[in-house]
């Protein structure tokens, strides 16, 4: 007897993940690898938000919150979200959940019937596909191009919904791609959504690493209409260094909200009690630390697009935010999954294929790393391209 579920069973396990996973277990032999996989900050959490934690341990915060979390955590999001991005949630509108990854599926879980269609642009964040069709929904991959910043526009918006379109999943600024969606491209598509009542999921988890000229738009904030219809994710891994605190939170209109609570109640009953307490004080402590960071990844950034774009056979889109580059290895000649098993055991240099993103030509490189990996790194990825 098959004892696994069909859904279950029709998943695709996480390509980044076990990348990393394989990078980790060569380095624990001895063998020399420049790891490119994991989109993880290697900066250590800034100490002012360890040291609420550990004070929170040492009072004995050690029991069960609110299953959406702490009010006053839930208050510090409300607060961020009408400061930052000038949107106006109750605190009973947000629900802090394991990460932001388990906030998207939590979103997507409250939200979506089986048969329902999700439109996802591709290159797409790994796990939105496989978290629609957990709960039984289509994906709808809509192709967006690199001459228009791996962006989908309104047209092709329209053009992919049906009769069954139910939700439309943003990322700006997206991963893998780094693209930023400019005010007036998110005013389109919004407009759209809130005209045919399609739910947006917008996943701004990286909406504090956005580079140079370029501004962070919150899809919500255009009108009380798209309002209306949007879910905010967003959390402290990237912005804050926190990855293993697994804290997020969304932020919703208060059917959803307090079905994502529900949802919450039954599955991981609340957030890490003391985690959520260096949560607080990542929200209310100096700011600055997080523009130290992103100032950093910027010179990696910058550093690691004069490098690729010196390199023969392949092309790169310059990311706006976020921290990684998706390469097109087209001209090699070679499929993604095989071109970074020949890289990782010729060179020894892990990366992620494009085609856990819906990219088969593509490879996608993190800079959250050193610049001493990124330079070694780099050395031995164009002797790999020169040499095939």
């Amino acid at each position: 007897m098959d004892f696994i579920a069909k859904n279950v069973a029709e998943l695709s396990p996480s390509m980044t993940l076990s990348i990393t996973s394989q990078a980790k277990a060569l380095k624990k032999q001895g063998v020399d690898v420049l790891s490119f996989g994991a989109g993880e900050p290697d900066f250590n959490t800034p100490t002012h938000i360890t040291a609420a934690a550990i004070e929170a341990l040492n009072k004995g915060q050690t029991r069960y919150t609110e299953s959406a979390g702490l009010l006053e955590l839930r208050e510090a999001v409300a607060a961020k979200l009408l400061i930052d991005n000038n949107l106006q949630y109750d605190p009973s509108q947000i629900s802090v959940n394991c990460g932001a990854k388990h906030s998207c599926y939590n979103a997507i879980a409250a939200t979506i019937n089986p048969g329902d269609e999700v439109i996802i642009p591709a290159p797409y964040w790994t796990s939105y596909p496989e978290m629609v069709k957990l709960v039984g929904g289509i994906p709808v991959i809509v192709e967006t191009k690199a001459e228009n910043g791996w962006k989908m526009t309104a047209d092709e918006f329209e053009d992919a919904m049906s009769p069954m379109t139910k939700m439309i999943i943003l990322n700006s600024p997206g991963n893998p791609t780094g693209s930023v969606y400019s005010r007036e491209e998110l005013q389109a598509i919004g407009e759209i959504a809130a005209g045919e009542d399609i739910l947006i999921l917008s996943d701004e988890i990286y909406e504090k690493l956005v580079y140079g000229e370029n501004k962070h738009v919150s899809i919500a904030s255009l009108s009380k209409e798209i309002f209306d219809v949007t879910i905010t994710i967003n959390g402290f891994s990237k912005a804050y260094a926190m990855t293993g605190w697994r804290l997020g939170y969304t932020a919703a209109p208060k059917k959803i909200a307090d079905a994502i609570d529900t949802i919450q109640s039954h599955t991981t009953s609340n957030p890490t009690t003391f985690a959520q307490y260096g949560a607080i004080a990542a929200l209310s402590g100096d700011q600055q630390i997080v523009a130290d960071m992103r100032d950093e990844f910027d010179v990696r950034r910058q550093y690691m697009l004069s490098r690729l774009q010196g390199i023969r056979n392949v092309r790169v889109v310059e990311p706006l935010g976020a921290f990684y580059f998706l390469v097109n290895i087209e001209p090699m000649g070679i499929n993604s999954v095989n071109f970074c098993e020949k890289l990782l055991s010729k060179a020894k240099v892990a990366a992620v294929p494009g085609v856990a993103f819906g990219a088969e030509n593509t490879i996608r490189f993190s800079y959250a790393t050193g610049l001493d990996v990124i330079n070694a790194g780099m050395d031995r990825f164009e002797e790999f391209c020169a040499q095939h």
